[in-house]
């Protein structure tokens, strides 16, 4: 899809909104407030920008609703000791987050090299915000107001709450608790438990005595007051021992329900010990919708209308949140331990009344940019059950295979958009931030309904979707359905497609180096890119970030939640090999992928047949395609790239969650499966470039592989 197709509505380069529409940033802010002091200082490494998916935004107004008063301290200079004093010392407590990102992942690519921008800044440039940026905020307040409670929120803290591998340092860390000072983490979603901290603190306990509420976490010296429990590793035990690190972090994984978590404690040396209280409560449908309706200015603040606002809004202004939570549970991703397994959708009427509020404003074009959440196409629990009872603890809700008990029903999504896109002043509605396929194939609608209806009404041209890899064996160490899942999806999209006479494509997301994979794995995954025609422009290497399944494998080198030995490429060379054999066209990758196929025995795709991936020869110019050419002449035909069209992924890609808040548009929470801010907003991380002079062969339809065996229906016609 070419820039000009792209229908997004434009980013505008001023607020539009008065400063006294926000909570206070100054002291003279606060001073027309008529507050002398406040309750709360909210201090975040992301700039100020008051809409609710930015976890500062819901968290603050949340406060604001229940009485408190709260300034915002964004981006303090950090080096200053008077940028955190801004409001002199709050009542109650400073609150700290690093923001919508983990400040590493946000300063730093897979390669570990420096990024030159940062979207959640004015004007998009880096440097604003230090690494480990919750734990250098909490400690410059500490030096500044010694005996201040400092909480601790936001994906920062919420994933680093216990010890925790760090790629960047390629170390086993201890709790942030420890490094940071803090008194508190609010862990997850934190409404409900900032709320409780914030009363019982007003009430006049001290931060030391709240050790009660759910979602949260804290440091102790004594056991005493402590009940039902369960013991992890020691820190100096997973610090010796991988197996016992995986041993912890299983245990953990297994308590992030909270109908069926515990408290954990995590000891330290000193007599020092951190405890994890259960995780706090979903918020209910009412709950949320409450959240949503909160007044937020819904821009940036004014002071960054010089710098041209804050990039990261321009997505996600023009978006809905519909739902928070994921069953899905890839391996890659954090989201099961920040918003949890049990999901929970806002209502119609909820949303409905947020899109009308979005059609009045100014710079609204007719197009909403996003329906979904963590994954757009879940709207409620995976199970009857799962909302009295809890998320299984040894089973997975999709996985390899769907359980039993999953009601796989797109009835009520369908519904939403379809009120959603009869609004007046809405032109088109946009699904972008990614659906479970697995979940798609699960439904037992033999018209396809839901399908036919995101084809015909909800998609520009290209459906992005995530099956990562095609070898069942990494499919499997990821958490991903089989790949035949995948082939059996694109059918039934293209026979939509046909069905509404469109003719729009699936473009996959790939990655390279995944706990799993080996070179014969990654071999596997350039055959199939072969056979389907296309030409990745951009891929992902995995992302090892903190507090998921697959950066435990990763460091440990085991499964945890099996103990099974996993395969880690590890090494700079072998991954580069990996990621070149999917980029095995691009003629500077000739070398690598030469040696890959060398070392993984595969010589027979070094040659002259159209099977072949590289010649034997390496190419003369720069420019000249280092593939074999298949028979024929002249670009491949249109068709051929039904799977794989030149595409500029939405912005955001696949951001983190931030506290509180909605994960940017393009749906991926914290996730180690690609860079959430690979290229600029992601622009290249989807992209595909088609093959030239590469017509599919004889035997399959341009751009097709055999067809898999694959549950078919009928389709549905007219709408």
């Amino acid at each position: 899809m070419s820039p000009k197709d792209e229908k997004t509505s434009p980013r505008p380069s001023r607020s539009s909104v008065p400063a006294s529409a926000f909570l206070p940033t100054t002291r003279a802010e606060a001073d027309e407030r008529g507050w002398d002091e406040l309750d709360f200082v909210y201090v975040s490494g992301d700039a100020y920008v008051d809409h609710p998916s930015f976890g500062s935004a819901i968290i603050t107004r949340v406060l604001e609703a229940h009485g408190y008063k709260v300034g915002v301290i964004a981006q303090p200079d950090w080096s200053d000791p008077e940028s955190i004093a801004v409001f002199g010392e709050p009542r109650l407590g400073f609150l700290v987050s690093a923001g919508n990102m983990d400040s590493m992942v946000n300063h730093y690519t897979v390669n570990k090299k420096r990024r030159h921008d940062d979207a959640y800044t004015p004007g998009g440039r880096s440097g604003a915000r230090p690494n480990h940026a919750a734990v250098v905020y909490s400690n410059l307040i500490r030096r500044t107001f010694k005996k201040a409670p400092i909480i601790l929120g936001g994906i920062e803290a919420s994933l680093r709450r216990l010890a925790h591998y760090d790629y960047w340092s390629d170390s086993l860390k201890r709790s942030i608790l420890m490094d940071s000072g803090a008194d508190l983490i609010s862990y997850g979603m934190g409404e409900r438990s900032i709320v409780e901290i914030a009363d019982a603190l007003a009430a006049g306990l001290a931060v030391e005595d709240l050790t009660f509420i759910d979602g949260t976490v804290y440091r102790t010296r004594s056991l005493d007051h402590v009940v039902d429990y369960q013991m992890l590793p020691s820190w100096e035990e997973a610090s010796a021992s991988k197996r016992a690190f995986a041993e912890s972090f299983a245990i953990q994984y297994r308590a992030s329900d909270p109908v069926k978590g515990g408290r954990l404690v995590e000891a330290y040396p000193h007599g020092v010990y951190v405890v994890q209280n259960p995780p706090a409560a979903p918020l209910t449908q009412n709950e949320m919708d409450a959240v949503y309706r909160l007044p937020y200015a819904r821009t940036w603040h004014p002071s960054y209308d010089e710098a041209g606002g804050v990039p990261a809004l321009s997505e996600v202004k023009f978006s809905l949140t519909s739902c928070r939570g994921c069953f899905g549970e890839c391996s890659f991703c954090a989201l099961t331990f920040h918003q949890g397994r049990i999901v929970t959708g806002r209502s119609h009427e909820s949303l409905l009344e947020e899109a009308r509020a979005m059609t009045a404003e100014p710079d609204f074009k007719g197009y909403i940019n996003d329906v979904g959440g963590p994954t757009a196409n879940f709207r409620g629990p995976a199970c009857a059950r799962q909302r009295a009872r809890g998320a299984c603890v040894d089973r997975r809700c999709l996985g390899g295979s769907p359980c039993p008990a999953l009601k796989a029903d797109h009835r009520d999504y369908t519904g939403l958009l379809r009120k959603l896109r009869r609004l007046p002043g809405v032109k088109k509605v946009f699904v972008r931030s990614g659906i479970r396929f697995d979940y798609v194939m699960a439904d037992p609608d033999p018209e396809r309904t839901f399908l036919y209806e995101l084809a015909a009404h909800h998609v520009s041209g290209q459906l992005r979707v995530a099956p990562e890899h095609v070898s069942d064996r990494v499919l499997a160490a990821m958490g991903k359905p089989p790949r035949e899942v995948y082939d059996a999806f694109c059918d039934a999209f293209d026979e939509v497609n046909r069905a509404a006479g469109k003719d729009q494509f699936v473009v996959p997301y790939l990655m390279s180096s995944h706990p799993g994979s080996t070179l014969a794995e990654a071999v596997e995954l350039a055959e199939y890119v072969r056979d389907m025609g296309f030409n990745p422009e951009q891929v992902q290497d995995f992302y090892p970030t903190p507090s998921t399944i697959s950066t435990c494998m990763y460091y440990t080198g085991l499964n945890p939640l099996t103990m099974e030995p996993v395969y880690v490429p590890r090494s700079p060379r072998e991954k580069a090999m990996q990621r070149a054999l999917i980029q095995y066209r691009n003629p500077a990758n000739y070398d690598l992928v030469r040696e890959a196929l060398e070392k993984a025995g595969r010589q027979d795709l070094i040659g002259w047949d159209e099977k072949c991936l590289i010649r034997p020869i390496r190419p003369k110019k720069r420019d000249e395609d280092a593939s074999v050419p298949r028979k024929g002449k002249g670009g491949a035909p249109a068709k051929a790239a039904k799977r794989n069209a030149p595409a500029k992924a939405a912005k955001g890609g696949r951001s983190e969650a931030g506290k509180g808040g909605a994960p940017g548009k393009g749906g991926r929470a914290e996730s180690g499966a690609r860079d959430p801010k690979a290229g600029k907003g992601a622009g290249k991380a989807g992209a595909f470039k088609p093959a030239k002079g590469r017509p599919a062969p004889k035997a399959q339809r341009p751009g097709r592989p055999p067809k898999a065996n694959g549950r078919k229906g009928g389709i549905r016609k007219g709408r």
